[in-house]
């Protein structure tokens, strides 16, 4: 890659194709993203400079940004950021990336909200990681406290980070330990949420290179057959639920069937039921907590 005569869009054209070969399958446009990075630009401003011819610094700035890429480093970690809804977080490979699916996964919570009397809703957020449903939560209303817990000091730090920078650090406490650990005895939320791992062990040479070898493998997988976190939030979700709270979870790809029945075993809940996602899969299991036992 010589410094002369590369404008905008002939490297945008040429890294395109540099990644794809490398097996980035939106190459094009990660490449896109590098650019206007780079040179200071949202993406679509690239399309009005295509004949900006790039200077030696710009040059010397984005070489190494694309070989991250080839080397299939996410994108969200090369720009340390993440837009989640409403938000831009900040991230690293201390965090797992915030995914569209969780995105459901708030769609169904915010429906029941809104149809509840309060306007004041606390929630428990189990495994917070970069802090994207926590944060969310409170952005969007109508929770106005949330507990976020997870057992990564790491991701914690990431999540306060988040928290501070969106305004929103004065409402969400972030508790160090797995799961419920940090969650003090008759303590009680109108919601508990989590996003938890679950991905089977036996399953990570099938993951893109992307998710196996960059993303915290203790956010992604957990146990043999990927439902050791999810047996440990139905089994103990009801202690913290409110009468009439939900419980919302996303689980994986054909886990959906399983997670119901574990919460039918514990007969703590009604209105059981399942949410699929945008490609069809069974992606968010919803709960509610019975009235009386």
């Amino acid at each position: 890659m010589s410094e002369e005569n590369w404008t905008v869009l002939r490297m945008m054209e040429w890294s395109g194709g540099y990644l794809e070969g490398k097996g980035v399958e939106r190459g094009r446009l990660d490449a896109e993203h590098l650019l206007a990075d780079v040179l200071g630009l949202e993406r679509l401003q690239l399309y009005l400079q295509f004949d900006r011819p790039l200077q030696p610094a710009e040059l010397d700035r984005y070489r190494p940004l694309l070989k991250r890429r080839a080397q299939r480093e996410p994108l969200q970690y090369i720009l340390g950021r993440a837009a989640f809804r409403e938000l831009d977080l900040e991230v690293d490979e201390g965090v797992l990336i915030p995914r569209q699916e969780t995105e459901i996964l708030l769609d169904e919570v915010f429906e029941w909200a809104r149809g509840e009397e309060s306007t004041e809703m606390a929630a428990l957020d189990l495994g917070t990681g970069s802090g994207a449903i926590a944060l969310s939560l409170l952005y969007e209303g109508p929770f106005t406290r949330v507990v976020a817990t997870d057992a990564s000091d790491t991701a914690l730090a990431m999540a306060k980070k988040n928290a501070e920078a969106n305004g929103l650090a004065e409402a969400v406490e972030f508790r160090a330990g797995p799961y419920f650990d940090p969650v003090g005895e008759g303590e009680v939320f109108d919601l508990v949420v989590s996003n938890p791992p679950y991905v089977a062990e036996a399953e990570a040479a099938t993951l893109q290179p992307e998710v196996r070898d960059w993303e915290p493998g203790e956010a992604l997988f957990s146990g043999p057959d990927g439902l050791d976190a999810l047996r440990t939030i139905t089994a103990q979700a009801g202690g913290y639920l409110r009468p009439g709270g939900m419980l919302a979870l996303e689980v994986g790809s054909g886990q959906a069937g399983l997670v119901l029945g574990l919460l039918e075993d514990t007969e703590e809940y009604t209105d059981v039921r399942v949410r699929r996602d945008l490609t069809g899969r069974e992606r968010v299991v919803l709960a509610h907590r019975a009235l009386t036992n």
